[in-house]
Parts: C-alpha cells; structure tokens; sequence
C-alpha cells in the first residue's frame, strides 16, 4: 500500500513590499511522502515571492514532466515556471522551450556544490536562480503546523515569516537574475 501525502492548510497574510502586492492567501499543500518539510517551505516561500494570478502548486515530485509552481495563462502557455532545489541543466533547457520565463530556487546544504558544478551552463540559458539559506529554511520549517495562520512580510532579499509558534527572517540570493 502507498504512503499517502500529509495534508497542510495554511492561511498566509502576504505583504510583498517589493513589488506593493499585498494579498490573504488560502493554500491546501500536499506534502509528498519523500519530501521533506524544509522542502515543502521552500515551496511555500517561493510561492509567496512569485504569488501573482494564476500561480498553482502541481503535482510536483509526483509528476516529473511539471515543476513545483507555475503559472499558465488561459489559453494554456506556461508564463512561469518554477523549480525547488537542485535541478538538472538538461531539465532547464527543456523547459525554456515551453516557458516564457523559468526559476530556480535552491535550499539545501549541498546547493554551493550543485551551483559550482552547473554555474557556467546556466548562464548561457535565461533563467533566473536563487539560493535560500539553509539555517534559515530549517528554522521555518521548525514552526510547521498541519493547520496554521502564517504572517509574510518581504522586503528587499527578505521574508519575515511570523506564526504562532515564532517568527524567523528567511534570506535569498540572486545567484543569476534574468531581467
């Protein structure tokens, strides 16, 4: 029998100070049985940073033809879409055919190692990548709730996330932007 995901629902109060987008967001997550949560807040935060009309989660590691998050337009283009954590270059390339604009945002501890050995590949392709603190992230990931209010303010290279369990600052770096 198949271990099924672990549901969370988080309502977020989002205050994005960057871009002046301010929105109260409802997300049903289902955190796949190999995921772990650090990974599952990445993609939470990644989401915040990008939230827009039409962003949705998708299947995921469950689906390796789809990233974490894109955005598709009505007519069915993918506008956005986005990876969490250490992708192939092949994938990327694959992608860029499809997508009008792709990132990548990685979390874990081997990150530096992954960015050195495909740094000069990615920057003969358009895409933007971004390197989440690790400490950072696994602080975040300590004030998981199955159900749980969220508070979300970003600022410059910043999330300051607040719970009801504790607040923790999460910071990111630009390791290539694509304008």
């Amino acid at each position: 029998m198949a271990i099924k995901p672990t549901i969370y629902k988080l309502r977020i109060s989002l205050s994005d100070l960057n871009r002046n987008y301010y929105d109260s967001l409802n997300l049903t997550l289902a955190q796949h049985p190999s995921e772990t949560i650090e990974r599952m807040m990445a993609r939470v935060l990644a989401y915040c940073i990008n939230a827009q009309e039409y962003l949705s989660f998708t299947k995921g590691l469950s689906e390796v033809d789809e990233p974490d998050l894109w955005v598709r337009s009505l007519d069915d283009q993918i506008l956005l879409w986005i990876d969490i954590g250490e992708p192939a270059v092949d994938r990327i390339k694959k992608v860029r055919h499809t997508a009008k604009a792709v990132k990548v945002y990685s979390f874990n501890t081997k990150s530096d190692v992954w960015w050195s050995q495909v740094q000069n590949k990615m920057k003969m392709l358009p895409v933007s990548v971004y390197k989440f603190e690790w400490e950072e992230i696994h602080s975040l990931a300590e004030l998981v709730e199955r159900t749980m209010d969220i508070s979300v303010s970003i600022t410059g290279d910043s999330a300051y996330v607040a719970t009801e369990k504790g607040e923790c600052e999460v910071s990111w770096e630009a390791l290539q932007e694509v304008s």
